[in-house]
C-alpha cells in the first residue's frame, strides 16, 4: 500500500478528521480521538483489536507501536509490504474501535450509529 492510498482510505471513513502534528505526521481522528497515524517516515500506526494485535505482531507483519502498544496499537514500518485492501480494512476497523468508545450523543452528532 502506498502512503497516498493509506491517506485516502482513512480520509474516506465517516466523520474522519485529518491534522498534521508531531513534526509532520498525518493524524486521523474520529470525534477528536486518534485512530491512525501516518508518520513522516511513511510507516503507519493503527488501533487494533486484542486478537489482531497478537496475530499481526506474531506474524511479523507489524510490531507493537512505540508508546501506544499498551492501548492496542501496532506499527507497520513499511506500508509497501502490506496489501492495500487488507490495510484499508484494518484502518476501517481502527476507526470503528475508536468510534464505538465515543459517547452515544457524540456518535449521533457525527452521524455514526
Amino acid at each position: 500500500m502506498t502512503p497516498e492510498a493509506f491517506d485516502a482510505a482513512c480520509r474516506g471513513l465517516p466523520a474522519c478528521e485529518h491534522v498534521v502534528q508531531w513534526g509532520g505526521a498525518d493524524v486521523y481522528k474520529v470525534g477528536g480521538r486518534i485512530f491512525a497515524i501516518l508518520a513522516s517516515d511513511r510507516g503507519a500506526s493503527i488501533k487494533v483489536s486484542p486478537i489482531a494485535f497478537e496475530v499481526l505482531v506474531e506474524s511479523g507483519l507489524a510490531r507493537p507501536a512505540p508508546y501506544l502498544a499498551r492501548a492496542g496499537w501496532v506499527r507497520f514500518d513499511d506500508l509497501a509490504k502490506v496489501d492495500g485492501e487488507e490495510m484499508a480494512g484494518w484502518a476501517a476497523q481502527a476507526h470503528a474501535l475508536v468510534a464505538q468508545k465515543l459517547p452515544r450523543a457524540r456518535r449521533r452528532e457525527l452521524g455514526l450509529f
